[in-house]
């Protein structure tokens, strides 16, 4: 049964750590964003998918916030009660660490819970499902801008493209018609038209070429200001669409299920592995270490604590960053440095909470010297 003092650290943590996730939230989501228009303009993927690829990197990318959103939540929370002295005249009244703990570890739970099912099932999840969104949308000429029944810009090229008719997939065409004009260096420029009972929509084995297959039908190489032009027949006619570029950044362990990494002898899916396991014990260390560093008095800055508590956020990350490195380079065999790194900065951090609760011993009195009057 929850006191009234546990329900109220509860409630004011919960509003604060929510209201962190949600600006977070909206940085990722712009960071994401940003990235996704790059990709969408080098060609990996076609703008119609664009969001729902956004909303799935937004996703895969709670994995890195949660942490640091439940630290930076509690932090501001317990934070503002000191400054308001609510802290200060609880513990005048006997309320000791215990007390403060108790709410504490019941929002970590629930939090180290949900950091979890992020890190370990939700974003590798996402990962897949954009993944193949994105693989469905470079195989259908519907994703790649083309419709039924008006002419459009060819994507990738310098022409038009018309269409009768599509399967409901995109990958199969019915008539077509194709114009595109190149310019040779000393040559005119040339007028190509191309017409086809029929077409379909593939992609190369490796899967960054994107073709249009045009089938049964006439080919007119136009030099425009000459008379010189040339009419070919044929059963089969490729013209390509725009490439599809790989993204530097595609790690394919990235993708993979976390059962497959933990049975992986791959240095790098150990590494991605111990990624996401150690996510929900880093949730968990930050929300304890928050409590010692989110003690300060009314008149210290408002958030002069809040630089020293994100600095040490990030030497923390950088050091479980390093070991994610040499785990994925075989230099060590599995993560125990990552928890003995955990388990010190938790020693840490409790360290650092008894020294505030300790009690303090009593100044001794103060004795005259022999001879001085008393």
């Amino acid at each position: 049964m929850l006191s009234i003092l546990d329900r109220y650290f509860l409630r004011e943590l919960a509003q604060t750590v929510a209201a962190t996730v949600v600006v977070l939230l909206v940085i990722v989501a712009g960071s994401a964003f940003a990235k996704v228009l790059q990709q969408v303009a080098n060609g990996s993927f076609p703008p119609s998918v664009m969001f729902q690829v956004l909303g799935l990197r937004t996703l895969d990318g709670l994995t890195n916030m949660m942490p640091l959103a439940s630290f930076i939540g509690v932090l501001m929370g317990l934070g503002r009660m000191y400054r308001e002295s609510e802290m200060h005249v609880l513990a005048s009244s006997g309320m000791g660490p215990r007390g403060l703990l108790r709410p504490v570890l019941i929002l970590g739970v629930t939090l180290v819970a949900i950091t979890a099912l992020v890190s370990l099932w939700l974003g590798p999840w996402a990962v897949r499902t954009s993944d193949a969104m994105v693989a469905a949308a470079n195989r259908s000429v519907i994703a790649a801008g083309l419709d039924a029944g008006r002419f459009t810009n060819l994507p990738g090229k310098g022409g038009i493209i018309f269409v009768d008719s599509l399967s409901r997939d995109g990958s199969k065409l019915g008539r077509t018609f194709v114009a595109t004009e190149s310019t040779g260096k000393d040559g005119p420029t040339h007028l190509k038209v191309v017409s086809a009972a029929s077409g379909e929509l593939y992609q190369e084995s490796d899967g960054d070429g994107r073709f249009i297959a045009f089938k049964d039908g006439w080919q007119y190489d136009i030099p425009l200001g000459t008379d010189n032009w040339r009419q070919m027949q044929y059963q089969r006619n490729d013209t390509s669409l725009s490439s599809v570029q790989a993204d530097d950044d595609d790690d394919p362990a990235h993708s993979k299920g976390s059962w497959t990494l933990a049975q992986s002898n791959d240095p790098s899916d150990r590494a991605e592995f111990a990624w996401r396991a150690n996510a929900p014990p880093l949730t968990l260390v930050l929300l304890l270490l928050a409590l010692p560093l989110s003690r300060q008095s009314p008149r210290e800055p408002k958030y002069g604590r809040l630089l020293l508590a994100v600095v040490s956020f990030y030497l923390y990350y950088l050091l479980l960053a390093l070991g994610r490195a040499q785990i994925g380079k075989g230099h060590w065999q599995n993560e125990a440095p990552l928890w003995v790194l955990h388990a010190v900065v938790l020693a840490l951090a409790g360290w650092m909470l008894w020294k505030q609760y300790s009690p303090r011993k009593a100044a001794r009195p103060h004795k005259p010297q022999a001879g001085a009057p008393a």
